[in-house]
């Protein structure tokens, strides 16, 4: 099963806990950005690394992936919450978006 998690952090990214987003089947699951932001918020998390695991065995970010980690950010800097990786992990290896490059330094 797919699931997506968050960690949620302090302003020194020391982890204030995980949130389990949602759990879907083998090829998917549903991220709705409003319950990531209400668990940043009640929590008063500075920064956030988005997770989730790939079952096929595959590590490349689909582009619905990409669309959403993108909505994330932008969501997320309007409440000064900075989005610090997103990755995906499966049984051998992961993918980290910014360990790629996916998010500028700058950005983060």
């Amino acid at each position: 099963m797919e699931q997506f998690k968050v960690l949620l952090l302090n302003r020194n990214n020391r982890v204030l806990g995980e949130y389990g987003v949602s759990t879907g089947g083998v090829s998917g699951t549903v991220v709705d950005i409003k319950l990531i932001l209400a668990a940043a918020l009640l929590c008063c998390a500075s920064a956030i690394i988005l997770g989730h695991n790939y079952p096929s065995g595959n590590t490349q970010p689909s582009t619905v992936d990409k669309a959403m980690t993108k909505r994330v950010r932008e969501a997320a800097a309007q409440m000064d919450i900075a989005v610090l990786d997103h990755i995906i992990l499966t049984v051998d290896t992961f993918y980290s978006f910014a360990d790629d490059g996916e998010l500028q330094p700058e950005d983060r």
